[in-house]
């Protein structure tokens, strides 16, 4: 089988060509190590067009292609993304991205090294004035082969090198620089050569960092949409992202070229193309100055809520509905160590059902404290949700995602059929919820129950703690064990809290930390009863669940009752604390005493009572009760 590499592939890189995708074969491969960090490998090739050969260096995401014995002496290769760089006083390929064709091939031809002074400026190259630093190298593959019994792959002849011809004024013209047309979206496929598309950006996802194998590096994607309806999302990594994240602004339109077009990840990619744009160095994106209204500015597929109920699991859809509840935020701690803001809300259309919103990150602050403010207010506003992810969960509720739009009051025709339908009828029809009956603000595994249900369900009794929530009254706090003296000195990035006692007349003991200290830390340890109609049980409350229960830091109380010893005002501020109404989030688990099981139930947060979203929420289950 006869194997044609590409001709005067060498030259035509090192003269400045990246478009051409060559067929090579790679002669050697070297490991270097990097003098930065002595853990990064990087990969310097030998590669062959048959005549002559160059070093090229590999990039570091393709190293796996490497390890994992794709690329490898004698593999024939197609580079597809690359370019031609100074270093050191001398020119050097950098392999961006390639494809390996043939894994296992004998060496074709017998090539020369490339040297510098053979590029091609003014006249003809004579391949006869090469000379080669590798010739030693290279002979003893060429004896190999003619000493081999396996069939030899013979090179197609190639003439010599020539450059583009050099005009006045112009220098070399090495291909048509002409601007590519514009094409739709929908029109766009792997197979053109040079494209360009004119839209409008309609999302701009995050910029992520990440790690993995090849290393780190980060990303970031944005969706564009033309005016025949076309969508496409392009992405952005490492170099490029630097050159192109700060000039993409959602709402403008650009004219977008040079991309390479891929595969569309439909894991990560929810528009209806089955490509996907990605830029590298030389690809370009130019404003467009003037408007251009024949794109518009979203393009949506509205569902509606009844519908969510059959939708697959992380499914990405569009949805519209009336907000008629917003929980506060509240601080999420992501498996990461990460702290990141949520908030909940609720929407309803005139399907006959509503569904639960999640909203993360920063559209807590942004969308969700305007949502929050005019619902308090007594107005329940139109919101539609461009790209929300469907998430299961007992139930089903939609969750924001990086690429997530939110529209307050939009002037779109179904808003303003939604907003006619909700003034006249739907304000005050009931509706079922696609989602789990929980509690609003708190996680999804937390349900409403009461204190009897607590010990009438066996809460807590499992392998694992039950995680509740209900709305209670506090009709007893002891005072004479309220808080401990704490640890203040912190582990990694947590404080000890560990219990310390007295070391001498002036300094405090850390038994965990063996240290020694002047001031101690005062923590609460509260334990209270709490009430509802149903019954009553013991709850113990620490550090901040105390605090948003008593209103007072417990070094605080501590002074107030031990070192100024004012035990009525002391008393007075217990006393105000009683009777008062709280929303528990509780954990309940049960653990050993001695010899005993005993179920022990924490407060992990103590909210005040919301009357407003009270009372929807009785509402709510009212109506569920009277349709049962």
């Amino acid at each position: 089988m006869a194997v044609n590499l590409t001709a005067n592939a060498i030259p035509a890189i090192i003269n400045g060509d990246v478009d051409a995708k060559p067929l090579v074969q790679v002669l050697d491969i070297a490991t270097i190590q990097s003098t930065k960090n002595s853990q990064t490998e990087r990969y310097r090739l030998l590669l062959s067009d048959s005549v002559l050969s160059h070093h090229a260096m590999l990039a570091a995401q393709l190293n796996e292609k490497v390890k994992t014995g794709r690329i490898k002496k004698g593999t024939i290769v197609q580079l597809l993304d690359y370019i031609c760089t100074p270093f050191q006083n001398r020119k050097i390929i950098m392999v961006l991205n390639m494809e390996s064709i043939i894994p296992d091939c004998e060496i074709i031809g017998n090539p020369k090294s490339f040297v510098d002074s053979e590029l091609p400026v003014q006249k003809e190259l004579c391949d006869n004035t090469v000379q080669s630093s590798f010739s030693g190298n290279n002979n003893n593959l060429a004896a190999q082969n003619r000493g081999s019994n396996v069939q030899n792959f013979r090179p197609t002849v190639q003439p010599a090198y020539k450059p583009p011809p050099v005009y006045k004024g112009r220098g070399a013209v090495v291909k048509n620089e002409a601007p590519a047309g514009v094409i739709p979206i929908a029109a766009l496929n792997p197979y053109q050569g040079r494209w360009a598309i004119k839209a409008r950006v309609t999302a701009k996802g995050d910029l992520r960092r990440y790690n993995n194998a090849r290393g780190d590096g980060k990303v970031f994607s944005f969706d564009l949409l033309d005016s025949d309806g076309g969508e496409i999302r392009v992405t952005c990594f490492n170099a490029v992202v630097d050159r192109f994240y700060d000039a993409i602004e959602v709402g403008k339109v650009y004219l977008i070229s040079k991309g390479n077009l891929k595969p569309a990840q439909k894991n990560f990619n929810h528009l209806k193309n089955d490509w996907e744009v990605m830029l590298d160095l030389n690809s370009t994106v130019e404003l467009c100055p003037d408007e251009d209204g024949s794109i518009p500015r979203q393009q949506f597929s509205f569902r509606p809520i009844s519908d969510i109920e059959n939708v697959e699991n992380n499914a990405i859809l569009d949805v519209i509905g009336v907000v008629t509840f917003v929980s506060p935020t509240v601080p999420i701690l992501r498996k990461n160590g990460m702290e990141t803001q949520r908030r909940i809300l609720n929407l309803k259309d005139n399907s006959g059902r509503s569904v639960e919103l999640t909203l993360w990150g920063e559209f807590c602050n942004r969308e969700g404290q305007k949502l929050q403010e005019t619902v308090d207010a007594g107005v329940f506003p139109i919101l539609a949700v461009k790209a929300g992810k469907v998430n299961e969960f007992s139930g089903k509720s939609i969750g924001s995602i990086s690429t997530t739009q939110l529209f307050i009051n939009p002037d779109f025709p179904e808003a303003q059929s939604l907003r006619s339908w909700f003034d006249q009828v739907g304000k005050d029809s009931a509706s079922l919820s696609v989602s789990k009956d929980i509690t609003h603000g708190g996680p999804k595994n937390e349900i409403r129950k009461t204190v009897s249900q607590i010990k009438d369900e066996g809460l807590g009794r499992s392998d694992k703690p039950d995680w509740i929530t209900l709305r209670a009254a506090i009709s007893f706090i002891k005072t004479d064990t309220f808080c401990y003296t704490g640890c203040p000195l912190m582990i990694g990035d947590r404080q000890c809290n560990k219990k310390v006692i007295r070391s001498g007349d002036t300094k405090w003991q850390c038994d965990r930390c063996n240290q020694e200290f002047e001031e101690c830390d005062y923590r609460y340890l509260l334990q209270a009863q709490i009430l509802d109609n149903t019954g009553l049980t013991w709850v113990t409350a620490f550090q901040e669940a105390g605090e948003e229960i008593m209103g007072y830091s417990a070094k605080d109380l501590y002074v107030l009752k031990y070192e100024q010893e004012d035990v009525e005002k002391f008393g007075n501020i217990i006393k105000s604390r009683l009777f008062n109404q709280f929303v528990f989030r509780l954990k309940i688990k049960e653990e050993l005493y001695g010899d005993e099981q005993k179920v022990k139930i924490t407060v992990v947060k103590a909210d005040k009572v919301n009357y407003s979203a009270e009372s929807r929420y009785m509402l709510d289950f009212i109506s569920k009760l009277c349709r049962q």
